[in-house]
């Protein structure tokens, strides 16, 4: 999928130039001439990268890039200016920006910048990617141990988290017994013969609640499997 680019800048030859050099490098761009008209362009077009200009009428890119952070976006930011002081520098990356590029600059530049910016923010999806799990409507989050079905929290207990994180790392997978015992209790598990069959039984309850259907299915003589019914 072409990847998505706006421009803001209040400056049309160099949003012309951006526009004509962005698309020859096979990016979708959009463009805006000003800080209010860039902030509804990013809710309506969702880009993955923005090229900021600084100084901008009605507002500026410092207050943009900060209105951008607030409203919890993480699009990446590369800002464009013509002053060359460190504390502007600072500001702008104080605000929330990515990069700093100074005017005049080279395309050659730019484009290599954007580049970093992209393969950063593909990088970081993938990472966040590894950390959630997802079956059908049931939701996983590793880093803050959460787990949600229909959008509604379900409170686990440690071991019924590790079961069910078990599960979803291979659905529709039969997983035996012995398996099951190995990977949550250990070789050297001397408790009750029954517990797998109870934190079952607890974890179903959890999962079925709010008329949700079963998804941890007995599979005969030879173990569970998360799997919808049907």
């Amino acid at each position: 999928m072409r990847e998505k680019i706006l421009v803001i800048d209040d400056d049309e030859k160099i949003t012309s130039m951006l526009r004509r050099t962005l698309a020859f490098e096979g990016y979708i761009v959009f463009t805006a001439n000003h800080g209010m008209d860039g902030l509804k362009q990013i809710i309506e077009h969702e880009p993955d990268a923005i090229i900021l200009d600084v100084m901008m009428p009605q507002l500026d890119g410092w207050e943009v890039v900060r209105r951008i952070r607030e409203g919890g976006t993480t699009i990446p930011v590369l800002m464009l200016t013509a002053k060359d002081e460190i504390a502007d520098r600072v500001k702008g990356l104080d605000s929330g920006a990515d990069d700093y590029l100074v005017k005049p600059f080279a395309l050659e530049e730019l484009l290599a910048r954007i580049r970093v910016l992209l393969r950063r923010k593909t990088a970081e999806k993938a990472e966040l990617a590894t950390n959630r799990l997802q079956y059908q409507d049931v939701f996983m989050d590793l880093d803050t141990r959460e787990v949600f079905r229909g959008g509604q929290l379900i409170e686990l207990t440690t071991k019924e988290f590790e079961l069910l994180h078990l599960f979803m790392q291979n659905p529709k997978r039969v997983l035996s017994r012995d398996v099951i015992m190995e990977k949550i209790w250990g070789y050297d598990y001397s408790g009750e013969s029954n517990v797998l069959e109870v934190y079952i039984a607890l974890l179903r309850q959890k999962t079925e609640g709010h008329g949700h259907k079963r998804i941890i299915q007995t599979v005969r003589g030879a173990g569970y499997v998360l799997r919808g019914e049907g």
